[in-house]
């Protein structure tokens, strides 16, 4: 072989080794990008995951709390209308005695020491009644209200003023802890 035969060889021999390096080494560069690519790939996935479930933690939470102040409301409610109907049965009685004290003031004929034994018995039921949230509604001479009131009938008036006006209130109405547990029946000016 001539000389410039053996540069030949050597030059295609180097140049091959040259492009064999470069090729190894942009294999490895390769591989380099795919594992990063794999661990960015997994490091947002584990972010994703982290961040439903933090939503979820939150929306749990935000749940958890309405139930305790719903449930905190209803008990509330309960123990404010728990009576409401034992309450609502008495009020008849109490009635009654209202009745029963107006005859006897009226009556000329009434033992004073009754009169003061059925008004201190009134006094009590009433009291006791109050205690629980009972109040009873100021009707007379108010404007009609159907919500708090139950117009029986109507009467003919003659000042303006008196129209729509409650003018006799035939039984009282009753709040329980400020709900109508019993509407006032009234007789409206017309």
């Amino acid at each position: 072989m001539s000389e410039k035969e053996i540069k030949d060889q050597e030059l295609e021999n180097q140049n091959a080794e040259s492009s064999s390096d470069n090729l190894g080494s942009s294999e490895e560069h390769h591989d380099e990008e795919i594992a990063e690519h794999k661990e960015e790939d997994l490091v947002a996935k584990w972010e994703e995951e982290a961040t439903l479930a933090k939503d979820k933690h939150l929306r749990l939470v935000a749940e958890f709390e309405n139930f305790k102040k719903r449930t905190l409301k209803e008990r509330i409610d309960l123990i404010n209308t728990a009576g409401a109907e034992v309450i609502t049965e008495m009020l008849p009685v109490l009635d009654d005695l209202e009745r029963a004290l107006k005859t006897m003031e009226e009556s000329e004929s009434t033992d004073k020491e009754n009169l003061q034994g059925v008004k201190l018995i009134y006094n009590k039921l009433k009291s006791k009644l109050e205690n629980k949230g009972l109040k009873p509604m100021d009707s007379m001479g108010k404007e009609f209200d159907d919500e708090h009131m139950d117009a029986i009938t109507q009467i003919p008036v003659e000042k303006k003023k008196q129209k729509n006006k409650v003018m006799d209130v035939v039984e009282k109405g009753y709040f329980l802890n400020g709900k109508v547990i019993r509407h006032a029946k009234v007789v409206v000016g017309a």
